[in-house]
């Protein structure tokens, strides 16, 4: 089972610029999308090939908007939108499906969680309360999970090129978001980065300023996070940068993890 999960920003100018071929070349069997800002008939045309698509899309115009597509070959079974509480927030940052793996059932959730902004309390409490409220959601969920998605927050220095200058400085490295972090990855694992090791990165989002791309001063924010029997399936991870800047078509690139779930 390939597993793909990536900020598209904006489906349909992604697809302009290269998404389609991709997932074409790639073929993950569930892809987990974030910042899809399309309505949600569109969006399954956008795919190529067939999917079954549950999509929370944002109730402001051209916002947020998260989505899981699944191969016909997988069932979904059950799908659920949004989060208690989240009409003071931004919406279209958090869908479930419920897929049989095996003869197990999964939940998938695709989230996009806020970015927010370290100088401005209101948005700030924002995402706290945002982050609160995906917390009481993943304590209700019991059995096997699978949450992927853009989680504008990194785990520490292994994670952000250059940890020290925006350390408690900017949102995303704030001791308060990363505890969440951390409190999630006591109960779950980080799939990507139990593969990959104790090594600086793979870094999946690059600001659009300057040349953080071209020198690599690059985040790590983007995850698969899972319980951890599905971890423990986890054969090969890969991130989908681009070969360089003008062939990317989001500001993130795909983070793709095969699972060998014969077991399940």
């Amino acid at each position: 089972m390939r597993v793909t999960t990536v900020n598209v920003n904006g489906i349909r100018a992604a697809v302009k610029k290269g998404m389609t071929e991709w997932v074409t070349e790639n073929n993950p069997d569930i892809l987990l999308l974030q910042e899809v800002r399309a309505p949600e008939e569109l969006v399954e045309g956008l795919l190529p090939g067939e999917w079954k698509v549950v999509q929370q899309a944002s109730r402001a115009k051209g916002r947020s908007g998260v989505a899981i597509a699944v191969r016909p070959s997988l069932e979904v079974t059950g799908a659920r939108v949004g989060l208690e509480g989240d009409n003071d927030v931004d919406s279209g940052r958090w869908v479930e499906a419920d897929v049989t793996v095996g003869s197990t059932t999964v939940t998938f959730i695709s989230a996009y969680l806020y970015s927010g902004t370290a100088t401005k309390e209101e948005v700030m409490a924002a995402k706290y309360r945002h982050l609160d409220m995906a917390q009481a959601r993943l304590a209700q969920i019991e059995g096997e999970l699978l949450m992927a998605g853009d989680f504008n927050i990194v785990r520490g220095p292994k994670d952000i090129k250059n940890f020290k200058p925006n350390h408690n400085k900017t949102s995303g490295v704030l001791d308060r978001e990363m505890a969440y972090l951390e409190d999630w990855f006591s109960r779950y694992e980080d799939v990507h980065r139990n593969l990959v090791g104790d090594v600086q990165g793979p870094y999946t989002w690059w600001s659009q300023r300057g040349k953080a791309f071209d020198t690599d001063a690059g985040w790590r924010i983007d995850y698969q996070m899972a319980t951890k029997a599905l971890a423990d399936t986890a054969t090969n991870a890969s991130v989908g940068r681009a070969a360089d800047y003008a062939s990317r078509w989001s500001d993130h690139a795909p983070v793709t993890i095969d699972y060998d779930v014969s077991s399940f």
